[in-house]
């Protein structure tokens, strides 16, 4: 198991909290606040473990840098072995009370595995400040103190980090002198984010020729019915539904040429078994942590760049960031549409340049960002 690393960038705070009447046990790892309150989702699974907490609090840490928000990095991890709604509710309402004199200067909450808007609202609703998570429901309001009107949640179900990869994917893309209209795409994975990238990347109009889910494979030649696929998304049904196109093997899904993969499934679903059978322009990075560092670096000596997963999915946290501030879904988008244009071109831009692959390039940028303000304090 790896071990909780402590340097120049952190962790600030590790925090084990145990309830003994509800038997409730969980971490928070505040790794950095040098840009502000470290933000990161709380996640609840039954192995969560303080130094998984904290890996994810180090990305996010780096992420928020790089996405130029006035953010930390952090994150949150409650065991979780199942249970009622009532059950979760008291759990997460306890881990709030227990932290709630870190909310929101050093920590600010969000969904993450096994947490959602319903969650976010508990968790508000334990710390009695707004400020304290985002990601809460659309219809959770409250009044704006000091001005006009009210400000209300903003959920990840607008699909913020689906639109942030589309996005990173038509930035990118214009680097490489590739045409987003017309440029063939394939989505490995078909949840909130691989069906937004899917949605937005067809408006731009890109060729989505290939996707897959946990279920079905299905390569169509010359694109997707977007009605049918509409219908699927809305009906919150598997890609087996789909009609048309050509079923294919799991397997044969990396061996269809694109210009563009994004991979948006499960951890390391590129690896030794796929990686050399995939024939593409560009990787873009939606899931958390789809192949290794190393496999990363293999595709950029053939000469394909990986947009990495803290650059790519930073929709998610940009979001975080507009409804902190009270934006309204709108604006929220727009935000993420200037941020992520803005730090993908900076990126590519400097990786064809200097010859570094655009995870290196980018941890480069993110740890200036974070060492410069930590030397002016």
């Amino acid at each position: 198991m790896k071990e909780i690393i402590k340097d120049e960038f952190g962790p600030e705070y590790v925090i084990n909290i145990y309830d003994p009447k509800l038997k409730m046990e969980g971490f928070l790892v505040i790794d950095n606040t040098v840009l502000g309150p470290g933000k990161g989702g709380i996640r609840m699974t039954e192995n969560v473990t303080p130094e998984e907490v904290f890996r994810l609090a180090r990305t996010m840490t780096f992420k928020n840098a790089l996405a130029d928000l006035p953010f930390g990095g952090a994150k949150a991890g409650i065991v979780w072995k199942g249970g009622s709604d009532e059950l979760k509710k008291q759990f997460i309402q306890s881990f709030a009370k227990s932290i709630k004199l870190l909310t929101p200067k050093k920590y600010i909450a969000a969904p993450d595995v096994y947490t959602g808007e319903k969650e976010m609202q508990w968790f508000v609703e334990a710390t009695g400040d707004w400020r304290s998570a985002t990601g809460k429901p659309a219809t959770y309001c409250m009044r704006a103190f000091g001005k006009k009107g009210e400000r209300c949640g903003i959920p990840h179900e607008y699909g913020s980090t689906g639109f942030g990869v589309a996005k990173t994917a038509e930035a990118a893309a214009e680097i490489l002198g590739i045409n987003i209209e017309g440029a063939k795409v394939a989505i490995h994975g078909f949840g909130n984010v691989g069906t937004f990238a899917y949605k937005f990347l067809t408006e731009m109009g890109a060729k989505v020729i290939v996707l897959a889910d946990h279920e079905a494979a299905i390569y169509e030649e010359n694109g997707f019915d977007h009605k049918l696929i509409s219908e699927i998304i809305k009906d919150r049904k598997t890609l087996k539904h789909y009609p048309h196109g050509q079923k294919i093997p799991a397997e044969k899904f990396w061996e269809i040429e694109t210009d563009i993969l994004i991979p948006a499934s499960i951890t390391n679903v590129i690896n030794e078994s796929n990686k050399n059978k995939i024939k593409t322009r560009l990787i873009v990075e939606a899931g958390n942590i789809p192949m290794s560092e190393e496999t990363e670096k293999e595709f950029f000596k053939k000469g394909i760049p990986v947009v990495p997963d803290f650059i790519a999915n930073a929709g998610g946290v940009i979001s975080s960031y507009a409804e902190y501030r009270g934006y309204n879904p709108k604006r929220m988008m727009e935000t993420i549409e200037k941020k992520i244009t803005k730090n993908v071109k900076i990126i590519m831009k400097k990786s064809i340049k200097e010859k570094k692959d655009p995870r290196d390039v980018g941890l480069e940028i993110a740890i200036n960002r974070i060492t410069k303000k930590h030397g002016n304090n």
